[in-house]
């Protein structure tokens, strides 16, 4: 999964004109004033239109002869790119983002653990048991917590021996990611272990439906602390 923001002036270029147009701030349909954008970025005309590219890919933008460079309507860009959905992700991100990201956890997580009660394999018990043990160990880093969490969501959609499934780690990682920064980065959180545990226990147990019990309730909790943390902003 690309992440441009580590490749120097281009993935700053791609990053921040990907955010103004997610945002709103350059709108649908409206034509891109290249070289008032280059000015005011500081950065070469080559720079900018390999920038654009990359949007390009993802749908975002496109060019045409005599209009020039401009943002495709919504329904074109490729909302499942990994890159698109983190650029959603900002102090500004619309609660509807994080509401939509849970709705597709809830219909792909527990299906994927009922899946990985029958068909995980001994190697995918032992990464699940290594991502619950790497959670147990984070003892409240956040950084350590997210990056637990997410070898935990990776282990279990690779359980199910799905490939279609396992592509969804686009979708719920990069989400996921962006999610446990916002509750794992508060003062307070309550202890991820024992939910992601008993998920654990039932995969080991080859019980599908305790297994998918498990996770709902592993993702009622999860909805629990984004509004916790919701309430806490609209309080501050």
């Amino acid at each position: 999964m690309a992440r441009y923001a580590h490749r120097g002036v281009h993935g700053q270029t791609v990053e921040i004109v990907a955010r103004r147009i997610l945002s709103g701030g350059i709108a649908e349909g409206e034509t891109l004033n290249i070289v008032a954008l280059q000015e005011e970025l500081g950065v070469s005309l080559t720079a900018l239109r390999e920038a654009l590219k990359v949007l390009s890919a993802k749908g975002i933008v496109d060019a045409r002869q005599r209009r020039g460079t401009f943002v495709r309507p919504r329904t074109d860009w490729n909302l499942l790119d990994g890159d698109v959905i983190r650029w959603q992700f900002d102090e500004h991100t619309d609660p509807r983002l994080l509401d939509e990201l849970h709705e597709v956890r809830t219909i792909v997580e527990p299906a994927a653990a009922r899946l990985a009660s029958d068909r995980a394999t001994e190697a995918d018990l032992a990464a699940l048991d290594a991502a619950l043990g790497a959670m147990a160990a984070a003892d409240g880093d956040p950084v350590a917590a997210v990056a637990a969490d997410l070898l935990f969501h990776r282990a279990l959609l690779a359980a199910t021996h799905n490939e279609l499934l396992e592509r969804m780690e686009i979708v719920i990682e990069t989400g996921l990611a962006e999610r446990d920064r916002l509750v794992h980065g508060g003062e307070h959180h309550d202890d991820p272990v024992p939910s992601h545990r008993a998920v654990v226990e039932a995969i080991h147990d080859r019980d599908p439906d305790a297994a998918e019990r498990a996770m709902r309730g592993l993702l009622a909790k999860a909805v629990h602390d984004v509004a916790r943390i919701r309430r806490s902003k609209e309080e501050q």
